[in-house]
């Protein structure tokens, strides 16, 4: 069927309306502070959405109904475990970031440990994060070139560019509430997703529910007592939950927000009721899934990739107007995710990096480094998306991967940090560094699941950091006596 002129309409009228609401903030830019934490005076609700929009991508609205699609919902699990990350974060890592005026997560670092493996930390963050987000942005152009038609390349440029031009001139705040028109947006689109399908299918629910069952696809929990598949119970619950207290407790995209709440008490909320909506909403992308294999009942093979269904769903039975609402959606969890990421990028690269080596710099040149810091991450994350086409087949699992490699040496060097004494920068530096390297070689060269690296990269982190340390503590004080 295809989209027509009131799609187009509708498309065009999201992205033009949602960078004019970006941009109505740019006036409330005059410090650093209100350009990467907003002043710290959002509400603890927007954060929520905002954390939620954060972590919702394209990469997530397109990739887990076609996850669902080809398996079951066994990776509600992992997302189950999202939820109890929360809770860790919020009474073991969210207290030590308020004890001062702090803009990153690495800030934290140099406090406890000193600047060199703050350095160390706020580099790992950049690199990887860039690699991850360059994902993310690739799985636009999926979308994009289903529905409007324009290529990959121009796909990414076109959403490049207009989150650029409001997180470039309104920065956090912008960000912030984006994330929450967006959020309502998405949510709202795939709600009208789940409508229309259901009517679409000879029988309706009852239809569906019949062929779910048979296919066993709303199985939410697998006990087998296995170490080589990704979505059991075991793998979902701790896997997740080491990989959302290290997401959320370490890496700046959502750190930041969390510093821009009013306070503690405020930030504590705005964590833990974000997991009851993630909750939710990775629920509704599942049955999603499900109800679109009820509908086509033929391999995911048949389109190419399992990412496509939804989109080329959306694109060729959808009505009129409903098309271009759910296309709008998916573009709108691709931009705020992707200002998220320009926004911890660029305050990362200029707090935990520039100014430290410039601390004479006064607050226009900042604001000025700032944003040409935005500009480049947009150049970087644009290249990125480029080399991903034709490279990447499930986009949340690649993502997910990629984001993993650094989380475990990242979380072991912070519990170092908050969890003992005796452990120094040099031991934590040692230890960080095989835990990276022990995730790397777990992706690369073993069929060792996602879900776990997180974890056991985590421990290795903490375990040799800490015997490092008193190691070199030993050293020292036999070379003193």
């Amino acid at each position: 069927m295809g989209l027509n002129r009131l799609d187009f309409a509708i498309i065009a009228a999201y992205l033009v309306g949602i960078t004019l609401f970006g941009l109505r903030f740019r006036k409330r830019q005059r410090t650093l502070r209100d350009y990467f934490l907003a002043g710290r005076d959002i509400p603890w609700w927007a954060i929520a959405l905002s954390i939620v929009a954060a972590e919702t991508s394209t990469l997530t609205i397109i990739s887990i109904p076609g996850l669902a699609y080809d398996t079951n919902f066994t990776f509600l699990q992992v997302v189950v475990g999202y939820v109890v990350g929360r809770f860790v974060i919020a009474f073991v890592l969210l207290p030590h970031y308020f004890r001062g005026d702090l803009f990153t997560a690495y800030e934290l670092i140099e406090k406890r440990f000193g600047p060199h493996l703050r350095t160390l930390t706020s580099g790992l963050f950049l690199v990887t994060r860039a690699a991850a987000e360059g994902v993310r942005v690739y799985a636009v152009s999926i979308v994009v070139s289903i529905a409007l038609g324009t290529g990959e390349i121009a796909s990414i440029a076109i959403i490049t560019a207009l989150t650029l031009v409001y997180t470039f001139e309104g920065g956090l705040a912008a960000v912030i509430w984006t994330d929450v028109v967006q959020t309502v947006i998405y949510v709202v689109g795939t709600l009208l997703g789940i409508a229309t399908i259901v009517n679409f299918v000879p029988g309706g629910w009852t239809h569906i529910h019949q062929v779910a069952v048979a296919a066993d696809k709303f199985r939410v929990f697998d006990f087998t007592p296995t170490f080589w598949k990704p979505y059991t119970f075991w793998a979902g619950v701790i896997g997740g939950a080491f990989l959302t207290t290290a997401s959320h407790g370490t890496d700046q995209l959502i750190v930041q927000r969390l510093l821009a709440a009013r306070g503690l008490r405020q930030s504590k909320a705005a964590l833990l009721s974000s997991g009851a909506a993630i909750l939710f909403q990775f629920g509704l992308f599942l049955l999603l899934g499900v109800m679109l294999f009820a509908y086509y009942m033929v391999p995911s093979s048949h389109f190419g990739k399992a990412d496509r269904i939804y989109p080329t769903f959306i694109v060729t039975h959808m009505p009129h107007g409903i098309s271009g609402l759910l296309i709008a959606a998916i573009l709108a969890a691709a931009m705020s995710n992707l200002s998220a990421a320009l926004n911890s990028l660029s305050s990362s690269t200029m707090v935990d990096l520039y100014l430290r080596l410039h601390t004479q710099t006064d607050e226009q040149r900042r604001m000025r480094l700032s944003r040409i810091s935005t500009l480049i991450w947009a150049t970087v994350l644009f290249a990125l998306a480029v080399l991903c086409l034709h490279r990447v087949s499930r986009v949340i699992e690649v993502g997910l991967q990629i984001a993993s490699v650094a989380y475990g040496a990242l979380l072991g060097v912070f519990l170092l940090g908050v969890l003992t004494h005796r452990a120094n920068q040099l031991g934590a530096a040692v230890g960080m560094l095989c835990g990276f390297a022990i995730e790397v070689y777990l992706w690369q060269f073993t069929v060792v699941p996602f879900t776990w690296w997180v974890m056991l990269g985590t421990m290795v982190t903490f375990s040799v950091g800490y015997s490092c340390s008193l190691l070199f503590q030993e050293e020292r004080k036999s070379k003193s006596s």
